[in-house]
């Protein structure tokens, strides 16, 4: 199997309709506009209503993404569901996707690695594919990631949204051509040690209860752009490419600084970067397929495009996706 590749066929993206602007946050925390926009770039967010779950955000982005791959869910092998906020404990919430959707075979679960996510997800189901364990593949980043915030904590409540994205994957055979599309390689590390710079002071486990999201912004901006900036740089190396090279990166949207510290790292043009933090915030597994289906949509990614997915989230975890598009 090892001629066959993973192709991205179909994207879709979902939002809740509530929209949330840094002035409505301005009344019931103490922030303001400017000081919002200045720190993180961050206009508005949307966020789930009462009784909206990450399985409907889920769903709705993923009947999105197979309506444009015109795929039917009964020819999926495969759903993997990113989330930090599922909507059980257990089963997962890959399940409830699968059997609203009518897929009644393969197989579904989640994985978690934070505002890694998603591209942790696209990996594990490229490598199914490649292997020739599944011909399509349904991967989704949904979180409704504001039910895990203090809303007395300017530092974070400011910076989260909630939102889906999906893809659609395929198996392709390849045909030895010196230029094929598809995902070209994916990178993915962890550090363990670095837990308590992002983390939910809650669990099952250690305290019975949900928690909430606390952060300590200085080490979390630091190593976001010294962690994604490698990402970035072994799917280069990886790929015997250059910076030059690369069409499109699609990044985490956690902070316009971050985007904007990690572009001069690299000395990437900002201009080629999709950025919807402003209008989105940090939708934590969410963001990377939510930013690359609008960039897909409104035609700035086009076919035999260079495509760079990368992220970072709690744990930390990082890692990169190159796809041509």
């Amino acid at each position: 199997m090892s001629g066959r590749r993973a192709r991205i066929v179909g994207c879709g993206s979902a939002l809740p309709r509530r929209v949330v602007d840094n002035a409505a946050m301005a009344e019931t925390v103490e922030t303001s506009d400017a000081w919002i926009v200045q720190r993180t770039g961050i206009r508005q967010r949307h966020i789930a209503g009462e009784g909206e779950k990450t399985s409907d955000l889920a769903i709705a982005a993923s009947r999105a993404a197979l309506a444009r791959a015109g795929v039917e869910a009964e020819a999926l092998d495969l759903v993997v569901l990113a989330t930090t906020t599922p909507d059980n404990t257990f089963p997962a919430t890959a399940t409830r996707v699968q059997a609203a959707l009518g897929m009644t075979r393969g197989c579904a679960f989640d994985i978690q690695a934070v505002c890694s996510g998603f591209v942790y997800a696209l990996a594990m189901a490229d490598n199914m594919l490649r292997l020739g364990q599944a011909d399509r593949a349904l991967v989704i980043g949904s979180e409704t990631f504001t039910r895990i915030l203090d809303w007395e904590d300017r530092g974070t409540c400011v910076l989260f949204g909630d939102g889906a994205g999906a893809v659609v994957l395929e198996a392709t055979a390849s045909n030895g051509a010196t230029v094929e599309r598809g995902i070209l390689s994916t990178h993915l590390r962890s550090d363990g040690r670095l837990h308590d710079a992002l983390y939910v002071d809650g669990g099952v486990s250690s305290t019975g209860t949900i928690g909430h999201v606390r952060m300590n912004g200085k080490d979390v901006f630091k190593h976001a752009v010294n962690n994604m900036a490698e990402a970035v740089l072994t799917a280069i190396e990886t790929n015997d490419l250059t910076v030059e090279d690369i069409d499109w990166l699609v990044p985490h949207q956690a902070n316009s600084r971050i985007i904007e510290a990690l572009c001069r790292r690299l000395n990437f043009p900002i201009e080629r970067v999709v950025v919807t933090v402003d209008r989105h915030a940090n939708t934590s597994a969410a963001s990377v397929p939510l930013a690359l289906d609008e960039a897909v949509r409104d035609g700035r990614i086009e076919a035999g495009q260079l495509v760079l997915m990368e992220a970072m989230g709690g744990g930390f975890t990082w890692g990169s996706v190159l796809a041509r598009w």
